[in-house]
């Protein structure tokens, strides 16, 4: 029998220990996925974290990430689960281009171009090789129980060959193309975006109506003037009477020194309530305008170019100028001739780059396309409920439809489900290349064709470059998200396969067999349409089955009054900081306790603070029990009404805790385990052992157990506790406790609301109350045979009554009635209580008086105001 532990300090260091116990969880190789005896017939849990971007340090966004998917992995882990957690990081080309050129640029003064493209890339590697360094110790810093051996980069080799060979696929099946489309053009970036890479800013603009000359029969409105050089028609509804009669009329006109050939077009898609009811169609710079000049057969003229300047097609008056100054130009022009009717200020939804937030500009550009829309035999099908009448046939929309809508993908929270499915129905072919220099190049090579010079280039598509010389390689490079959109799948394939198939590279690949479809995805919200429907698509498309069983949403990290954190504001918590001045299990337990999925969570550093208190106290709790009680191999064995209760109550809590972890409602499991530990544990049955003594076994038996319940939320603290236990293995590869059968024991729920009285009598009338009185009524049993424990967890003397005597404090429970008599109260702290609640009674009377408040204050407000007065009235009346 080991002696009791002596000399534990009164506070848990976390700097101290955490960094020591990560390393020897890493050195013991209690990450790696490990086949447990009764664990052959179950499925494993796996994760596929998402890869943060080799940018450099790590968010609270990030560590709301790491701090679930650990909570979650180290559960599965402690129920005898086989577990992979696949660490890595995103190349995250246009955000870490961006990084690196702004960097030389500051030290330097040279652009990529002054560079070169391998130079470019070889400081681009050495920044990203540095940065990647400092988020894998930011990652142990967290707790992290990521599976290092299986840590993978998006443009390790492994993964390009994967990203090389799906482009080919889907070249092969006519869903990759290469088109004059309009696009989303960051003049800055110098580089294509996708819809779901551009952000919109509320803002105003003004709203011009004008005619493009004095005979032109209608009017239109733009925002934008200077594009109208490029309109090459003006649409009408079909229904609308105004301009039936010019609808197939072709008319020229001579607009700010250029001559337009305008057609009068009936589209639906006109609202003919908006504005004038007539739209100047400008195909080479509006997608919507685009539509309508494919359905037209108009011809598009492009009259801004990349550099956001007036091309040649704008006339000789405006080339090379920029859109800005145009502007004014052609606003200029228009007033000189009299030809606007009407300038309002009106809102505006401006679309901006996602990174640097310049101005989109929509322009025509020849650019590879993934085709949603097309159809296309499936190579591989597990899914199901895809095929149409022509057999295993499907698009990419519709495999992205099926995988949610077949609940073969259960989105938490269910709301967002919707969300999902509705920008589904709107997804337009998705542009995937750019052009900028880091990242996967776009792997299609051009020559021109030998035999007919002059007839135009020879295009090889390939997972290897051409064996003979001659060709040139496409200098784009594809959209990151193409990369990270295999991930669950990529990084679980053989990395050194050399197959000349997906089908044959799948087959030499177990970890890919046995590890795929991952269990679930957890990330947040607002990468839901960026990352986690591009996955559907690329997964459905190329395995025939889903990415992931369950996809799980987290909310943003905001401050505390609700604004997103940001440096311009000052109000961004760096983790590691938070880490170093409280430990990484306060920091977890902010970011998880508070937290549901899909909405946004406030943390603040006095939170942080907070939660490092109840990590202390657990630690004292532990200390007190290592300290105080001897270890003993008996079994916990109840002899009080005290010892039968907090037993029940710990085996609802283990039930409790489960079944919320299992339901994905992480904090409901921490807040049950925060209110046993500090209320149950620590209030009341740690105060029994001041006068019933023999509870050894029972403390250390809940202390053991209760350990391992709290090690998904706080690993640091539990394994430096578990270890003081003297455990023969580790607190992280041991066994999650087994619930047992246990009678509930409501008996002391009447002890605890008698002590619990008897305190607040104590705290409202003065702590030199050294008696107090108790009618026992229907408890009268229980109150008597615990008379002693009472007046412990109590703090006072009591004496039994037969009935309350009038006009005296008193706490009126279920059972039983307790008062204090009038000559022991502290009068002069009730007088006190008595003239503040006056002060405030009259506070609030002339708040509700005020004609300022009555008048401009919800009524919702006013009422709750009102319940006040009414409350403090009461209790006035009551002292």
């Amino acid at each position: 029998m080991k002696k009791k532990l002596t000399n534990l300090p009164p506070t848990y260091n976390a700097q101290k220990v955490e960094q020591d116990i990560y390393a020897q969880w890493e050195k013991g190789g209690y990450f790696l996925p490990k086949r447990r005896p009764n664990t052959k017939t179950k499925k494993p849990f796996i994760i596929s974290l998402p890869p943060p971007n080799a940018t450099g340090t790590l968010h609270l966004g990030h560590a709301m990430m790491l701090a679930i998917e650990d909570l979650m992995i180290r559960y599965h882990r402690l129920k005898g689960e086989e577990v992979l957690w696949v660490p890595g990081t995103d190349h995250a080309a246009i955000a870490t281009q961006n990084v690196v050129e702004k960097k030389i640029w500051q030290e330097e003064k040279k652009t990529r171009h002054d560079l070169g493209r391998e130079t470019l890339l070889r400081r681009i590697e050495e920044f990203v090789e540095q940065s990647r360094g400092t988020i894998r110790s930011q990652f142990r810093r967290m707790g992290a129980s990521l599976d290092w051996s299986h840590e993978r980069y998006t443009l390790d080799e492994g993964l390009s060959r994967c990203v090389r060979m799906i482009f080919k696929m889907m070249y092969d099946d006519g869903l990759i193309y290469r088109g004059n489309r309009v696009v989303n053009w960051c003049t800055r970036c110098q580089t294509t975006l996708a819809d779901d890479e551009v952000e919109h800013r509320e803002t105003t603009a003004t709203l011009y109506t004008f005619r493009y000359s004095k005979d032109f029969p209608i009017l239109i409105a733009s925002t934008r003037p200077e594009t109208k050089l490029g309109d090459t028609a003006v649409a009408v509804h079909p229904d609308d009477e105004r301009y039936r009669q010019f609808v197939g009329q072709t008319l020229t006109v001579s607009f700010a020194g250029k001559e337009l050939t305008i057609r009068i077009v009936a589209d639906p898609v006109v609202d003919r309530e908006f504005g004038t009811g007539a739209v100047g169609v400008t195909p080479a710079h509006s997608q919507a305008d685009a539509e309508i000049a494919e359905r037209h057969k108009l011809p598009a003229v492009k009259v801004v170019d990349e550099a956001g300047a007036m091309t040649d097609e704008a006339g000789p008056d405006f080339a090379e100028l920029p859109v800005s100054d145009v502007r004014t130009k052609v606003v200029a022009w228009l007033r000189k001739h009299k030809l606007i009717e009407k300038e309002e200020t009106v809102p505006q939804n401006l679309t901006v780059c996602y990174r640097c937030e310049t101005p989109v500009e929509p322009l025509v550009s020849k650019q590879w396309f993934v085709a949603v829309n097309k159809l296309f035999e499936l190579r591989q099908d597990t899914l199901g409920n895809v095929r149409t009448e022509k057999g295993a046939i499907a698009t990419l929309k519709v495999l992205m439809q099926n995988a949610v809508e077949s609940g073969q993908i259960t989105i938490i929270p269910d709301r967002f489900q919707k969300t999902y499915l509705q920008w589904i129905y709107n997804l337009r072919d998705w542009c995937i290349s750019r052009q900028i220099w880091f990242g996967h190049r776009i792997p299609v090579w051009y020559r021109p064709k030998a035999d007919q010079p002059g007839a135009g280039l020879e295009i090889y598509v390939g997972i290897e470059p051409p064996k003979v010389d001659g060709w040139e390689q496409d200098p784009d490079t594809l959209d990151t998200w193409f990369s990270s959109g295999l991930w669950t799948f990529s990084t679980l394939l053989k990395q050194d396969g050399t197959a000349a198939t997906l089908e044959n590279w799948q087959a030499e690949s177990p970890d890919l067999k046995r590890y795929h479809p991952t269990s679930v995805l957890e990330t947040g919200y607002d990468i839901l349409f960026f990352w986690v429907a591009r996955m559907v698509l690329m997964t459905t498309y190329a395995l025939g089955e889903v990415p992931f069983r369950t996809v799980y949403l987290h909310g943003l990290v905001r401050d505390k009054d609700g604004r997103k954190m940001s440096k311009s504001l000052g109000n961004v918590i760096d983790p590691v900081d938070m880490i170093d001045k409280y430990g990484a299990d306060a920091v977890r337990l902010s970011l998880i306790i508070g937290t549901t999925p899909g909405n946004d969570v406030r943390l603040y550093e006095e939170k942080i603070a907070g939660y490092r208190n109840f990590v202390n106290k657990l630690w004292n709790i532990s200390r007190y029990i290592l300290t105080t009680t001897t270890a003993t191999d008996a079994p916990p064995k109840a002899k009080t009404l005290a010892d039968r209760w907090i037993l029940a109550e710990f085996e609802q809590l283990k039930h409790v805790v489960a079944k919320h972890i299992d339901a994905y409602r992480f904090s409901p499991a921490g807040e049950a385990l925060y209110e046993f530990t500090w209320s149950k544990l620590a209030d009341w049955y740690v105060e029994t052992t001041k006068v019933e003594g023999g509870k050894d076994a029972i403390l250390r038996h809940i202390l053991r157990e209760l350990l391992v319940l709290w090690h998904p939320f706080t690993p640091f603290v539990t394994e430096h506790i578990w270890q003081l236990l003297g455990e023969s293995k580790p607190l992280i590869s041991t066994n999650w406790p087994k619930i047992r059968e246990v009678e509930s024991v409501y008996e002391f729920s009447r002890i605890q609301e008698t002590a619990s009285a008897m305190r607040n009598l104590k705290q409202k009338h003065g702590n030199n109350l050294e008696m107090l009185y108790i009618v026992p009524g229907s408890w009268h049993e229980t109150l008597a045979t615990q008379r002693t424990l009472i007046e412990t967890l109590g703090r006072s003397k009591i004496n039994f009554a037969e009935q309350v005597p009038a006009d005296v404090p008193k706490r009126v429970l279920d059972g039983a009635t307790v008062f204090a008599m009038a000559a022991t109260v502290d009068k002069k702290k009730l007088q006190t209580e008595r003239d503040e609640l006056e002060r405030y009674i009259t506070t609030l009377h002339q708040r509700i008086q005020s004609d300022n408040f009555s008048s401009r204050a919800p009524a919702a407000v006013i009422a709750k105001e009102k319940e006040r007065l009414q409350q403090a009235k009461k209790k006035l009346k009551h002292l």
